[in-house]
């Protein structure tokens, strides 16, 4: 083999490992921010449902309500969504077509 055949292996096998690397390290700065969003969905999420709720945490049948209430909140979110993606897939996406 010739060093001209050579060096784009080299290349491509130094490359591949440097990716490995950054790969992994990327790994935890992506989970790292999946759980900074994570609580922050949570924190305004919890402030937007119980906003103008009188609820305590120290009665258990309010945390009852409150888990129910906020549960209930998630599920109509993935309800619309699903109402929006259906409505989307149905519409008519070609536009004004003359001829």
């Amino acid at each position: 083999m010739t060093l001209i055949s050579i060096i784009p292996i080299v290349l491509v096998a130094v490359a591949g490992i440097w990716m490995f690397l950054e790969l992994k390290r990327m790994k935890h700065t992506i989970l790292a921010f999946f759980i900074i969003a994570l609580v922050l969905f949570g924190f305004f999420s919890f402030n937007i449902v119980f906003k103008g709720s009188n609820l305590s945490i120290k009665n258990v049948s309010d945390i009852e309500k409150g888990a129910q209430l906020y549960f209930s909140w998630i599920g109509s979110i993935f309800g619309n969504v699903k109402s929006l993606t259906g409505q989307a897939v149905q519409m008519n996406w070609e536009g004004n077509v003359t001829s």
